[in-house]
C-alpha cells in the first residue's frame, strides 16, 4: 500500500466490529466511533471438561443426536391436546393408595421438604382424615406414616407444593394424537392456598368444596361435550397477551366461554352454578392448572427417544431443581434450586422468600411461560424481569437454546415468530444460557402462602449432569 492509499484509509469514517468484552465498544461509542458489538464467549464458559465433551459429541453424534431432536420436536408439535373430564384421583391413578402424597419437583423426603412443602404436607393429611390436626400430620410426616413421591412418576403435575392425593378432583388432558393422558388439580384461586403452603380452616374449606361440588361439575360438563380442544385456545390466548405461566388471564376466559353452556346444560341448582362460573371467572390462574396438564401430555410422548437432548420435564420442589432428558428417560437430574428474584407484595421482601418450586415448568419446557414473554410484555414488569421492551429480547434469547419453534403458537408482536420449542441440553451448557421460568414466590414459612412473583433460572449444573449422562448412553464418554 503507498503513501496515497495509507492516508485514504486513514481519512474514512471507522466502522468497528467488537467480539467479546463490551467495555471496548462502550468506550468507543462514548467517542463517536460507529461500532457494532458482537457478545461471544467460549463454548461452555470456558469449562475445559464440558467443552471438550461437546466437541466429542458435535464431531461422532451430531447427525444421529439431531435426527432424534428432529423426532422429539415433530411428537410435540403433532400433539393434540383436550381437556376431556374431571374425575376422583382414585380412579384416575390407580396406583395412587391412602397416605400416599405426590408433591412436585424430583424426589424428596420429608426431612429435606422447605417450609410451604412441609406445610402443605400437614394440610393434605388434615384434608383426606388421616390426621386430626396440623400438629400431628406433621409428627406423622417426621415418623414416616406417609409414602411421597413426584407427581412426574405418575403422569401428574402439581403447581407449586403440587400436592396430590386419593381423595382430590383431578382434570384430564388426553393427547389424541398418542392416547396418552395427564392430570392436574383443580387451580385453587389466589390468595392463601395450599399450593403455596396454605393448610387453615378456610384452604381445607375451598378443596372440600372442589372435591364435593365444583370438580364433579366440571366433569359433567366436559363429559356432556367433546371436551376442550387447547392447541388453538392457546393459540389464541398468546394473541391476548397470556404466556401462559404468570399470566392466565385471556385462556381463563376462553376456558369459562367454552365450558359456561355445559355447566348451565348439566346443572342442577342454579346457586351452585352461579358458584361456579363466578369462581374460574374471579379466578385469572384458573387456566394455570389445564396448561400444565397439557403440557405434560405434549411432553409425556417424547420420553425414550434413543439420542435425543431434547428436556422432557423441568421440576422443583423447593429445595431441588430437577430435569429429564429424552435419551436417558426418566432418570432425574437435580441441583440446589435457586431463589426467584421479583417483586414483592406489601409487607414483604426477598427475606420472607422460599426458593422455587412446583411441576409448573413443565409450560416453559413446551414453550409457553417464559419462554413466550414477548407475548405478554405486561408480565415482565409484573415479575420484576425488566421493561416491557426487555420481554421480546428474553424471547429471542431462549430461542438459542431450543431446537425449533411452534409455528401454531406465535407472537404477533414479534411479527408472528412461533414459540422457542424444544430445550437442548447441549446448547443449554454450551452457550450458558439457562432456561428463564416465570415463577410465583411463596413465603418460606408454612401456612403463609404466596408474598409475590418473579423469574428464576434453571441452575446449569442440571443440564451438564444431563449432558454427561446422554454422552455415556451414546458412547461417548
Amino acid at each position: 500500500m503507498n503513501d496515497e492509499e495509507s492516508n485514504g484509509l486513514l481519512n474514512r469514517p471507522v466502522k468497528v466490529i467488537n467480539i467479546g468484552l463490551k467495555g471496548f465498544s462502550e468506550e468507543l461509542d462514548r467517542q463517536g466511533v460507529d461500532v457494532t458489538q458482537m457478545d461471544w464467549s467460549p463454548p461452555a464458559g470456558g469449562n475445559l471438561k464440558f467443552a471438550d465433551l461437546l466437541s466429542r459429541l458435535h464431531a461422532s453424534m451430531a447427525v444421529g443426536i439431531d435426527q432424534a431432536n428432529a423426532e422429539a420436536l415433530r411428537r410435540m408439535l403433532a400433539a393434540d391436546p383436550v381437556l376431556v373430564d374431571v374425575i376422583p384421583a382414585s380412579e384416575a391413578i390407580p396406583g395412587l393408595r391412602d397416605k400416599m402424597i405426590l408433591h412436585a419437583g424430583p424426589p424428596i423426603d420429608w426431612d429435606r421438604m422447605c417450609g410451604p412443602m412441609r406445610g402443605a404436607v400437614t394440610g393434605i393429611a388434615v384434608f383426606e382424615g388421616w390426621a386430626a390436626d396440623l400438629d400431628s400430620a406433621a409428627t406423622m410426616a417426621a415418623n414416616g406414616a406417609f409414602e411421597f413421591h413426584p407427581n412426574h412418576k405418575f403422569d401428574a403435575v402439581g403447581p407449586m407444593t403440587g400436592m396430590t392425593t386419593v381423595g382430590q378432583p383431578l382434570m384430564v388432558v388426553e393427547n389424541r394424537t398418542t392416547g396418552n393422558r395427564s392430570y392436574c388439580t383443580i387451580n385453587e384461586g389466589l390468595g392463601k392456598v395450599m399450593r403455596f403452603g396454605g393448610n387453615d380452616d378456610e384452604v381445607l374449606q375451598r378443596l372440600r368444596w372442589l372435591r364435593d361440588n365444583f370438580g364433579p361439575a366440571l366433569g359433567r360438563a366436559l363429559r356432556h361435550g367433546e371436551g376442550v380442544p387447547l392447541k388453538a385456545l392457546v393459540a389464541r390466548g398468546l394473541t391476548m397477551g397470556d404466556e401462559m405461566h404468570q399470566r392466565n388471564v385471556a385462556c381463563s376466559s376462553l376456558t369459562l366461554r367454552a365450558l359456561a353452556p355445559a355447566l348451565a346444560e348439566t346443572a342442577t341448582d342454579n346457586a351452585a352454578l352461579a358458584k361456579a362460573l363466578a369462581f374460574i371467572g374471579g379466578n385469572d390462574q384458573f387456566f394455570l392448572n389445564i396448561a400444565m396438564a397439557m403440557g405434560k401430555a405434549i411432553m409425556d410422548p417424547v420420553r425414550d427417544i434413543e439420542s435425543s437432548s431434547v428436556v422432557t420435564a423441568m421440576s422443583r420442589n423447593g429445595t431441588d431443581f430437577g430435569i429429564r432428558v429424552s435419551g436417558t428417560g426418566d432418570r432425574w437430574f437435580t441441583a440446589p434450586v435457586e431463589m426467584p428474584e421479583g417483586m414483592y407484595f406489601p409487607g414483604y421482601s426477598e427475606a420472607d422468600a422460599n426458593p422455587d418450586m412446583g411441576d409448573s415448568t413443565i409450560v416453559e419446557t413446551i414453550g409457553l411461560g417464559g419462554f413466550a414473554m414477548g407475548a405478554s410484555p405486561a408480565v415482565a414488569g409484573f415479575v420484576g424481569a425488566g421493561t416491557a421492551s426487555e420481554a421480546g429480547k428474553i424471547t429471542r434469547t431462549m430461542s438459542q437454546i431450543t431446537v425449533g419453534e411452534n409455528p401454531e403458537w406465535t407472537i404477533p408482536s414479534m411479527d408472528y415468530l412461533g414459540t422457542a420449542t424444544g430445550i437442548d441440553v447441549r446448547l443449554v451448557v454450551e452457550t450458558g444460557l439457562a432456561p428463564l421460568i416465570n415463577t410465583g414466590i411463596a413465603h418460606k414459612e408454612p401456612g403463609i402462602g404466596q408474598v409475590g412473583a418473579g423469574v428464576v433460572r434453571a441452575p446449569i449444573a442440571c443440564f451438564e449432569e444431563a449432558l454427561e449422562a446422554l454422552a455415556e448412553s451414546v458412547g461417548v464418554a
